[in-house]
């Protein structure tokens, strides 16, 4: 009998605070974000091999890697991501000795969808290596890794919350810096009426427009290195947004919930010209129309997932609204539980 090792991380809603965790502004300045990790998930099977083989296949995108097991191999595309996480196991917890197996995996949201689809299957692949060599590592290890091979490694922009809401799990309030390496994650105790409530209230709307995440925030990191810009000023109204809308939830207060995520997109709009653009604009004004109170992307911007906030009673009515655009209403429910492991016997 041969064992399989299975993991699955949850995708995140970016509620506010999105763009306060990226470098430099959250090592300089501080940032804190507000999100919630959803039952949409990364999957990864792990399979070891005794062949001296190491074959990954991204199965929702089609793409299949075979190489030779050495201790190193190259870190480009495709599949360039599962290549760095390789390179780090073996070099970190292997000593340096090559490790043969088949990885699969897959994700329920395509990547640039908003949602952290990218960091949250490197959580995922990072968990079942975890289960397979048996390293327990807890998940601010995990996660920290996960940040340390995309940032650090492979040199792509983005930020760290969906490393530490993909290993964690449910709704957390992060604090980034000041300072390298200092993050704290609050998990917060939401009573059950309020969960509920957000779940009946929020519509999470695909528009199919997939964006590069690394681009919009390269353009966010350029305009914040300037003093008193605009961009500046919006990631400490970001910042402060995350504040007065994680009090908002614990106190049950949806309304003001609504109208911090209303000012919430208006202020991120200011990062990047790219976080916006005609069509989300007009997606964002029907909605309204529709009877939605608020709105914003979930991620970098610039397409994705859009999340609106609704009265329940005008639900439907927001969803036929949004039908008429190309795009999906994906349906969710907030999960609490992070990036999880297992293994079982085969044949």
């Amino acid at each position: 009998m041969n064992q399989i090792y299975r993991a699955r991380a949850p995708l995140r809603l970016g509620l506010a605070g999105g763009g306060t965790d990226v470098s430099p502004f959250s090592e300089e300045r501080g940032g804190f974000v507000l999100n919630a990790t959803v039952d949409l998930y990364a999957q990864a099977i792990l399979e070891p091999r005794d062949d001296d083989r190491i074959i990954f296949v991204a199965a929702d995108r089609d793409e299949t890697v075979e190489l030779d097991s050495v201790p190193t191999i190259s870190d480009i595309d495709p599949l360039r991501l599962h290549r760095g996480i390789y390179n780090r196991i073996v070099r970190q917890f292997n000593g340096n000795r090559p490790l043969a197996f088949k990885l699969t995996t897959f994700a329920d949201a395509p990547a640039g969808s908003g949602l952290g689809t990218s960091s949250t299957m490197v959580v995922c692949i990072i968990q079942a290596f975890s289960e397979w060599l048996s390293l327990g590592l807890g998940e601010y290890e995990i996660a920290h890794l996960a940040y340390e091979i995309e940032r650090e490694e492979l040199k792509l922009a983005g930020g760290k919350q969906d490393q530490y809401a993909a290993a964690f799990g449910g709704f957390n309030f992060i604090e980034f810096g000041p300072g390298l390496d200092r993050v704290l994650v609050n998990p917060l105790r939401i009573k059950e009426w309020v969960r509920n409530e957000l779940e009946a209230s929020t519509v999470l709307f695909y528009t199919g427009q997939s964006r590069e995440s690394a681009k919009i925030i390269e353009q966010q990191i350029a305009s914040t290195k300037v003093e008193s810009s605009p961009s500046i000023l919006a990631m400490e109204a970001l910042k402060m947004d995350a504040v007065s809308m994680k009090e908002a939830i614990l106190r049950g207060d949806l309304r003001n919930y609504a109208k911090i995520l209303q000012k919430s997109w208006i202020e991120k709009k200011k990062l990047a010209p790219s976080v916006s653009n005609p069509r989300l604009d007009a997606i964002y004004d029907d909605a309204i129309r529709a009877g939605a109170l608020a709105g914003k992307i979930s991620g970098a911007g610039g397409g994705g997932f859009f999340m609106f906030f609704v009265p329940p009673e005008n639900r439907m009515a927001l969803v036929r609204e949004l039908q008429k655009h190309q795009g999906q209403v994906m349906n969710f429910h907030f999960t609490a539980i992070g990036a999880q492991s297992w293994s079982r016997s085969v044949a």
